[in-house]
């Protein structure tokens, strides 16, 4: 009974440290290290709030640049973030990841289908992912150019201008936020 006691008195304090003190602790090494103090990057156009920077958004039209498609229920819903959980060898999958390319293509006929980016077909681990790689970028600069009736040199500029590189130089990869750049496009085309 002792050992049991002493059991439960343990379990009773790692319940509270782990639900209070070290959410607490996590909560405000945020609002010091992080940008925004730990909170998403609310992104304005216009004085209107069109998104955070940290969730991916659906862009469908010629005249935006695309994100990661989404597997997280309609469109990218923050409250069902998960992956596909199709393994690459599942029919379903690779149906929808050839439907993917096969539309990625009407909208970019001057690709070939070897020349379409895996990222831009296939979903992120969360499903919620903002950001592509400027490669993905590069690949629809020419829509957005001729859907905006703008010079492919401008929209290469913007997305160039967009471009986040790794931290310190070092950590992670270069990426471009998709609704940043959406945001940049738009600002362009109203001060033309």
């Amino acid at each position: 009974m002792k050992n049991f006691i002493k059991s439960f008195r343990i379990t009773i304090v790692f319940c509270i440290f782990f639900s209070v003190f070290y959410i607490l602790v996590l909560w405000l090494f945020a609002q010091v290290a992080a940008p925004n103090d730990g909170n998403a990057e609310i992104i304005e156009l216009d004085g209107k709030i069109v998104g955070a920077a940290n969730v991916g958004q659906t862009f469908t039209r010629d005249i935006y640049f695309w994100g990661r498609p989404s597997c997280a229920g309609d469109g990218y819903d923050a409250s069902s973030s998960s992956g596909s959980n199709k393994g690459p060898t599942n029919q379903e999958y690779l149906d929808e990841v050839k439907a993917r390319v096969d539309t990625f293509l009407v909208h970019h006929p001057y690709l070939k289908r070897s020349e379409v980016p895996a990222e831009m077909v296939t979903a992120s681990g969360s499903g919620l992912d903002p950001n592509i790689t400027p490669e993905c970028a590069y690949v629809q600069a020419k829509r957005v150019a001729e859907a905006r009736k703008m010079s492919e040199e401008k929209v290469l500029s913007i997305v160039e201008e967009a471009v986040e590189k790794p931290f310190l130089g070092l950590f992670g990869t270069e990426k471009v936020n998709v609704l940043k750049l959406n945001v940049a496009l738009e600002k362009a085309a109203n001060n033309k």
